[in-house]
């Protein structure tokens, strides 16, 4: 958890970062977005933890991770002192070496609501065999 005044409203714990590597796998395997498998009106993933959403679909999907290439865009908080932290949680709950978890962060340059600080995006691209 990184330390900030705002937060996000969600329906699972709010993890954009995990949330986009989710729809990457579902996309690579043509079987929709994270929406459809986890509908924000199921009681079951109330709260869920984003990790085991995120086990769970590598599962249905019957994917190994090779690799992962993902962009986070926010005006804060910063998260350069975070990022090694993130690539080996990442690394860590996916069993993959933390060479094949690549985390970047940008701002929005104060355009729109990312760069007003009203929201976030996470976006990822993922290699799976």
């Amino acid at each position: 958890m990184i330390p900030y005044d705002k937060g996000e409203i969600a329906h699972s714990d709010g993890d954009v970062l995990i949330h986009a590597i989710i729809d990457a796998i579902l996309g690579a395997k043509a079987m929709g977005d994270i929406g459809t498998m986890f509908p924000d009106t199921a009681e079951e993933t109330k709260d869920a933890d984003s990790v085991t959403l995120l086990k769970e679909v590598i599962s249905r999907a019957e994917a190994r991770i090779i690799n992962i290439d993902s962009t986070i865009t926010l005006e804060q908080p910063k998260l350069r002192p975070h990022i090694d932290a993130i690539r080996k949680s990442l690394a860590s709950s996916l069993g993959i070496p933390e060479s094949a978890v690549s985390v970047k962060a940008k701002t929005a340059e104060g355009l729109g609501p990312i760069g007003e600080g009203l929201a976030i995006k996470a976006e990822a691209a993922v290699l799976i065999d």
